[in-house]
């Protein structure tokens, strides 16, 4: 390894005094890979899973002129004044030769920054990049900055040995890597790698699972190649970033800052249009949803406008609206399990991150008379496993959504086994309820599920409840937040499916196919087949006392109703 340090000039000289700048040079030329790249995956294969988040950031930028708000922005991700900064030169066709020439710029405006130090890191030998010696530090770096030129020389250098594990340990270490243009499409693992109109597709370093990066974007026109390649790639998110531009990735969330925006794309799919959305400076857009919505639809489905008839044959749901929660409701919830001897499980995700204290979500319960009642709130695969978490749902005659986000029971429970045994409950003759988010869960459609806030009632990527109740969408807090309008446009988005929205201090109990109010306010339906020019479709009100037939589509009379009910 040579070190090379810059003679102070008075373009080097603040550099010179603040930072320590050295370089890894090796002059090989590059090798044709004898691997297949495509068959390059982390070991624990993120790109399968839509809910993996990493512990870093990510400063991807779509090249050009990048502003000063671009460069701070990275140095504050990477630390600020504390930042160890390591330049990955390996893209650029001058990495080898005029190392001064490429410094003067990039550096500088670094330099304009308070940090730690600058290292450049560049082989073009894979087996140097695979000797623990030259890599090594990465393991104090904070931040490292991909730049711009050919991506297919930083995959074929750096694939698969010990650096790329290395450049993942900074972000496992809540470090950032960022990067500009080539420096962009090597955030994927499927990563583009030419191509005007039909791309190459290669394997890049998969900072960003899930995704196709491209980069130049607008200023190069490259929306077709970017959907093109997500024909090819089935399940893909696509992102197309343009020139000036950066897309910052922290956990979850997805922000642009620059000049322009960012395209997040979709591929087309039995159900669904193609989608291109653009994402404008200082908007936020989720990752785990995009994904979610991205492996649905590649999935085999089959295009229908009809669902099946709602129908709870074993069991019982009560579906309460928010706000305080009637002695009635809890009574009959209780009614449902077998008595006040009966084992209970709360499931308190939907309340929040962390755990909340057991009084707050089962004193309710408890304070009617209830027993036995237990709390759960899975967060990790570890956790779903749990020998004592299983044991207790399937001893449980009944379980109690709380209220709070749904979309964080869908992060916990969806398609997972213990969703399984949450419909174990209802087979066996128990009983699911919930209140607020813990009613909407309940739907087979999930209304207002974008983890960014709950203004949007159709949320791609988390529109699927637990579906105890087939061939309904649940909204709550119904009239209170006066959400008649959202309901109507869900309605007229999937005719298909019966809206149902409940008032607070109210409750629908589910018992076959017959729904009966109970509580203090209404229960809206919207159960009439959606014509687009109507602005508001059919619906009707039911009171306190009153019961509904969803198999039959109608309100029953009072006679059939206390009928029914013996």
């Amino acid at each position: 390894m040579t070190r090379l340090q810059l003679k102070p000039t008075a373009v080097h000289d603040r550099i010179a005094k603040a930072v320590r700048i050295s370089t890894v040079l090796m002059l090989f030329g590059i090798a044709e890979m004898s691997r297949n790249l495509n068959s390059a995956e982390p070991p624990d294969n993120p790109e399968n899973d839509p809910q993996y988040i990493t512990s870093g950031s990510l400063v991807i930028c779509g090249g050009g002129q990048l502003p000063a708000q671009l460069i701070e922005r990275f140095i504050e991700l990477g630390g600020g004044p504390q930042a160890r900064v390591v330049i990955v030169s390996s893209a650029s066709a001058y990495a080898d030769t005029d190392i001064r020439a490429r410094l003067s710029g990039w550096f500088d405006r670094l330099a304009e920054n308070e940090i730690a130090s600058i290292d450049i890191l560049h082989t073009r030998s894979r087996e140097r990049a695979d000797e623990d010696d030259f890599s090594k530090i990465l393991d104090s770096a904070t931040a490292v900055w991909f730049s711009g030129g050919n991506q297919n020389w930083l995959s074929q250098t750096y694939l698969n040995t010990r650096t790329e594990e290395r450049f993942h340990g900074v972000m496992a270490r809540g470090g950032v890597i960022g990067g500009t243009s080539a420096g962009a499409a090597i955030m994927s693992r499927c990563m583009i790698a030419g191509g005007k109109l039909e791309p190459m597709l290669s394997t890049g370093l998969g900072f960003l699972p899930g995704t196709i990066v491209d980069q130049h974007f607008h200023k190069r026109d490259r929306q077709d190649r970017l959907m093109r390649a997500l024909q090819l790639r089935p399940g893909m998110v696509g992102i197309g970033i343009d020139e000036g531009t950066a897309l910052i990735v922290r956990g979850r969330s997805l922000e642009v800052i620059g000049e322009s925006d960012v395209t997040l794309c979709l591929s087309p799919s039995p159900l669904r249009p193609g989608s291109v959305k653009q994402l404008a400076v200082g908007k936020r857009a989720d990752i785990v949803a995009l994904r979610r919505a991205a492996i649905a639809r590649a999935e085999t489905i089959v295009a229908t406008t009809e669902s099946s008839v709602p129908d709870v044959q074993n069991g019982t749901l009560v579906i309460a609206g928010g706000g305080p929660t009637p002695q009635e409701v809890i009574d009959t919830f209780l009614a449902a399990a077998g008595g006040v001897e009966s084992p209970i499980v709360v499931v308190s995700n939907a309340s929040g991150e962390l755990p909340p204290e057991r009084n707050e979500v089962c004193g309710l319960l408890s304070a009617a008379g209830a027993q036995n009642v237990q709390m759960i709130h899975a967060k990790t695969r570890e956790d779903l496993s749990n020998p004592r978490l299983i044991s207790l749902l399937k001893a449980a005659r009944g379980v109690w959504f709380t209220g709070g986000r749904q979309w964080r029971l869908v992060d916990a429970y969806l398609d997972t086994n213990v969703e399984q045994l949450f419909h174990d409950v209802l087979q066996r003759g128990g009983v699911i309820g919930g209140t607020s988010a813990g009613a909407t869960i309940q739907g087979e459609y999930l209304v207002r599920g974008n983890p960014l806030g709950n203004e949007e009632v159709l949320s791609e990527g988390y529109d699927r409840g637990f579906n105890f109740l087939h061939g309904v969408a649940i909204d709550q807090h119904f009239t209170q937040r006066d959400r008649l309008d959202d309901l109507a446009q869900l309605k007229r988005a999937h005719p298909e499916m019966i809206g149902l929205g409940v008032d607070e201090s109210t409750a629908l109990i589910v018992r076959g196919s017959t729904m009966k109010v109970v509580g203090a306010h209404h229960v809206t339906v919207f159960d009439r087949p959606s014509n687009a020019s109507t602005e508001t479709p059919e619906f009707a009100i039911l009171k306190s006392g009153e019961q509904y037939d969803l198999r039959q589509h109608r309100r029953m009379e009072a006679s059939i109703a206390d009928a029914a009910a013996r």
